[in-house]
């Protein structure tokens, strides 16, 4: 197919921006990661890190060794494997309920819900109740607490309503009941969309901060984003940094810090990549 000569700039114009973007996009982790494997004097140099020009692996290393490190990385993927294996069992059992029109006052347990989307009870609140229910200084109160979101209990919900009744029929002419339908059925059938509330979930797990910092008081259940933000913020007396008078400086292992705790995620989300744009559009066809 011939394009015309304005088609052709236009392609040329689109093209451009598109590498503007992503070259805006990459750069902010070029740059970290550059300054992470550069001496001293390359990670004070001023202008752009694409790349280091003398590498060094000394605040990798300076990382790897410390035990806070992996303490922090074991508390943060026991929450975001666990947290999102029961955001998605809870969010299946509330969502089958609710899109099922028979259900008797299903209208108000819907405004209810989503009321709380807009309306929150605030922060000193929360925290008296996280205290009464004793979940302070616990792991599960970076679980529990945010267990479900309801826009992705909205989209998972009208991706049910998308299915066809016929085949809960069937299986409940065969003597299933709806436990067996929704685990054996309904949900093999859902692959899409909860590998996209999956993503949701265990990226909004690995990069949550503010709850651990105000519910747990043991720095051994800290979580990898909390002791980065300490990391940052109490750069002059946190143990894993250099001294003033060492050759290392702090920005570098700072700078290792972020990509090791970019990392993960990041090597993860390509494989989910693929069912996110589905999984977003199946569960918003119904409302």
């Amino acid at each position: 197919m011939r394009l015309s000569s304005g088609e052709k700039v236009f392609q040329v114009f689109l093209i451009g921006f598109i590498l503007l973007v992503s070259a805006g996009m990459l750069y902010p982790f070029a740059h970290v990661l550059s300054i992470s494997l550069s001496t001293t004097a390359e990670s004070v140099r001023p202008g752009l890190h694409w790349y280091p020009h003398e590498i060094s692996w000394f605040a990798w290393q300076r990382v790897v060794e410390d035990s806070n490190v992996w303490r922090a990385l074991g508390n943060t993927v026991f929450r975001t494997i666990v947290g999102t294996f029961l955001t998605l069992l809870a969010l299946s059992m509330a969502a089958y309920p609710l899109s099922k029109k028979h259900l008797p006052h299903r209208s108000f347990y819907m405004m209810f819900i989503v009321v709380t989307m807009f309306f929150s009870g605030g922060l000193i609140p929360s925290y008296l109740l996280i205290k009464s229910l004793g979940l302070i200084d616990s792991r599960w109160v970076l679980i529990i607490p945010g267990l479900i979101s309801t826009f992705s209990l909205l989209i998972l919900r009208n991706f049910f309503m998308t299915l066809p009744e016929e085949l809960e029929d069937s299986a409940k002419m065969d003597g299933a009941g709806d436990l067996r339908i929704l685990f054996t059925i309904i949900l093999p059938l859902s692959k899409p969309v909860l590998a996209t509330l999956a993503l949701w979930s265990a990226v909004g797990h690995w990069n949550a901060w503010f709850d651990a910092m105000i519910y747990l008081q043991d720095q051994k259940l800290y979580v990898l984003q909390t002791f980065l933000r300490r990391l940052v913020i109490a750069a002059e007396s946190d143990p894993l940094l250099p001294p003033k008078d060492e050759t290392m400086a702090p920005e570098t292992v700072k700078a290792a810090v972020i990509m090791f705790t970019a990392l993960p995620i990041l090597i993860v989300y390509p494989f989910l990549q693929k069912y996110f744009v589905k999984g977003t559009l199946v569960g918003s066809i119904k409302g």
